[in-house]
């Protein structure tokens, strides 16, 4: 009932209103050399060549954890262990394909998911939009991106049944999404609430995290301008799971800006909340109770031992963690195993596994990768939005050169998806705003 009330709300108000061990890179330009980009009170420098490695750096990061995750998607830590040891860096895919996952047997290493995916999309989307963006234009690109996946299958014309097999997985990918987003173009408010309530079953899925990154880039600097415009065309999402998405793609813009810290990145869930969340009725901000729960494992995982008190445990032989820093992880670990949702792809189950990571491993990108992946479930997705924060943060060039180097060049070659490419269209379309 109360997801019902919150779908009729929210489709309603669019009908009438239709790390220590990291080197932050210097942003510093000259005048004419830059663009100013303002909101408000904000206003930013930054060079074309300094805009474009983040905007770079939110689709590499995002990728890296995409590609670091999908080998070993939605497993148990367990299963981890046995057949990986301790995941730190990218390997081949020994999996089959599948509509949300892979699109193609066995990939090699630097392949990636519909998390790389949704990035590419949502860029493709935001090269026909403006300044503010439009939900229904968003439902309208998603239904018709649909029906071209459709004609495609209907077009195919092979003995071989491998051509169907790959064409049915790139309809099947967005046939959940475009039966909400077909209603929504249409106008349909009863339609809508009623997709809205069956897609993936009724859960609280990621929905809009897997694409809020890419918005949240898309006004680099621009916090809360970040948040609404993402909350906007949150438009798959149920419950706080919408807020949760708005945040991603503000913490991705805070993360763009030149002298950005941990400390306001994170802020960003106590200071930006346009819709009055932390006002809610007798429940206040889920999302930002989150936050808390993550500093407490985090407090909690580091705490000292106590006198006479051993660490026991088994270190893996192909980690570059010593036996404190594995040991504590794996405190973190237990502790969060507590906050597990019945889907591991629940918005708020995979929110507090990114803040705990960020929290834990102090904004280290190698290391917040390994503590997501690792941890297990839907660590691909995890690690995606992990990956998009940190990668907006530090920017490409900041990141590991070996691992930008193969999700590029296997996402372009054999996943017909250039990452750089994308980012220069992106980094385009946002300088003359």
């Amino acid at each position: 009932m109360k997801s019902w009330i919150f779908a009729f709300a929210v489709v309603t108000t669019w009908i009438w209103g239709c790390n220590p061990s990291s080197t932050k890179p210097s942003s510093e330009t000259s005048v004419d050399d830059s663009v100013m980009i303002k909101k408000d009170t904000i206003s930013v420098i930054f060079s074309r060549d300094a805009l474009y490695d983040k905007v770079l750096g939110m689709l590499v990061g995002s990728a890296i954890g995409d590609a670091m995750g999908a080998p070993t998607e939605m497993w148990s830590r367990e299963d981890i262990s046995i057949d990986y040891g301790f995941v730190e860096k990218l390997d081949t895919m020994v999996r089959e394909p599948s509509a949300e996952g892979t699109w193609g047997y066995n990939l090699p290493a630097g392949g990636t998911t519909d998390d790389t995916r949704w990035k590419k999309l949502l860029t493709e989307f935001l090269l026909t939009q403006s300044e503010e963006l439009s939900a229904k234009d968003f439902s309208e690109f998603i239904v018709k991106k649909y029906e071209q996946e459709i004609q495609q299958l209907k077009q195919t014309d092979s003995f071989d049944p491998e051509p169907f097999e790959i064409n049915v997985r790139r309809m099947a990918w967005l046939q959940e999404w475009a039966r909400v987003a077909k209603p929504y173009a249409e106008g349909d408010l009863d339609e809508y609430s009623f997709a809205l309530s069956r897609f993936y079953g009724g859960e609280m899925t990621c929905a809009g995290m897997l694409y809020a990154p890419s918005i949240g880039s898309f006004y680099p600097a621009q916090p809360e301008q970040a948040y609404e415009e993402t909350y906007k065309l949150a438009i798959f999402d149920l419950g706080y799971a919408r807020d949760v998405s708005g945040l991603v793609g503000a913490m991705v813009a805070a993360a763009m800006q030149p002298d950005a810290t941990p400390e306001t990145v994170m802020n960003t869930m106590r200071d930006v909340d346009p819709h009055g969340y932390f006002k809610s009725r007798l429940v206040g901000r889920t999302a930002y109770r989150l936050l808390k729960d993550a500093r407490r494992i985090v407090h909690q995982a580091k705490q000292p031992l106590s006198e006479g008190e051993d660490i026991v445990v088994e270190l893996p032989a192909n980690t570059t963690l010593d036996t404190l820093s594995y040991w504590q992880m794996q405190r973190a670990f237990s502790l969060l195993d507590a906050k597990n949702q019945d889907m591991p792809f629940h918005a708020g189950e995979i929110f507090l596994v990114n803040l705990t990571a960020l929290l834990f491993c102090d904004f280290d990108f190698t290391q917040s990768m390994a503590f997501v992946v690792n941890f297990g479930r839907d660590n691909d997705t995890t690690a995606a939005v992990t990956g998009a924060i940190l990668g907006a943060y530090y920017g490409a060039n900041q990141l590991p050169e070996e691992m930008v180097e193969s999700v590029l060049s296997v996402n372009d070659t054999v996943l017909d998806t250039n990452l750089e490419e994308l980012a220069n269209q992106l980094t385009d379309k946002i300088l003359p705003r």
